[in-house]
């Protein structure tokens, strides 16, 4: 029997495309939202059986607030986190929070299903893969001086930035050229030298990788080239 659910995100291209793959599957989704702050308030008037929260970087002040309220207002609701285990403050934040559990954002869509299903039967749903990266993190904490968020910053432009986070905001081209200014044939070619370099075919690989990376966290915190 299908999952009842609201689906929510800290970008709404993510959040619509793991809502509808979800409802391909058989589940039942209420609602669809972003950023991840919207979740408590979609929880307490859709009254789902479960949350799935998406979070583009987890250890973020305030990040799992929602998760609070939703455990106070409405205890009954367990809140599956779909998030980067890059950072084990991440998954130790959600727990403290009181989510039911927590799925790598690059898991395959079985696994936040079988999630999904735990979490609806009072299980707790966190791989022993999770748990144990986020300890031996903790444990053994290694040194990035070069990860993957300056990488890209490196190869993309300033420009090319921009359009990639407007992507992950579900953004078309239209949208992104009027947002910038600029000729939907240039906004056109800005979408398509992003994929490129970032090795993917589609949009919403590109804002995949940029959420998963932490790259949209990274911008928003001013740290752009």
């Amino acid at each position: 029997m299908g999952v009842r659910l609201v689906v929510v995100d800290d970008h709404r291209l993510l959040a619509e495309a793991l809502a509808a793959a979800l409802q391909l599957r058989g589940h039942r989704v209420l609602a669809v939202g972003a950023p991840s702050g919207v979740a408590a308030e979609l929880v307490i008037h859709r009254r789902p059986e479960v949350c799935l929260l998406g979070v583009a970087g987890p250890a973020g002040q305030g990040a799992f607030d929602p998760v609070r309220r939703i455990r106070r207002e409405r205890p009954e609701v367990p809140v599956l986190v779909v998030g980067p285990v890059a950072d084990p403050r991440g998954v130790a934040a959600a727990c403290a929070a009181g989510a039911a559990g927590f799925v790598r954002s690059d898991e395959r869509i079985e696994v936040v299903e079988r999630g999904l299903l735990r979490v609806r039967a009072g299980e707790v749903a966190m791989s022993p893969e999770v748990m144990q990266a986020a300890f031996e993190r903790m444990l053994e904490p290694v040194p990035e001086p070069d990860d993957e968020v300056l990488r890209l910053l490196r190869v993309l432009t300033r420009r090319e930035v921009q359009v990639l986070v407007r992507i992950a905001d579900g953004e078309d081209t239209g949208a992104i050229a009027a947002g910038m200014g600029i000729a939907p044939s240039t906004a056109r070619t800005h979408v398509q030298r992003v994929l490129v370099k970032l090795g993917v075919r589609t949009r919403l690989e590109a804002a995949a990788v940029a959420s998963r990376t932490g790259l949209l966290l990274r911008v928003a915190g001013g740290s752009q080239p």
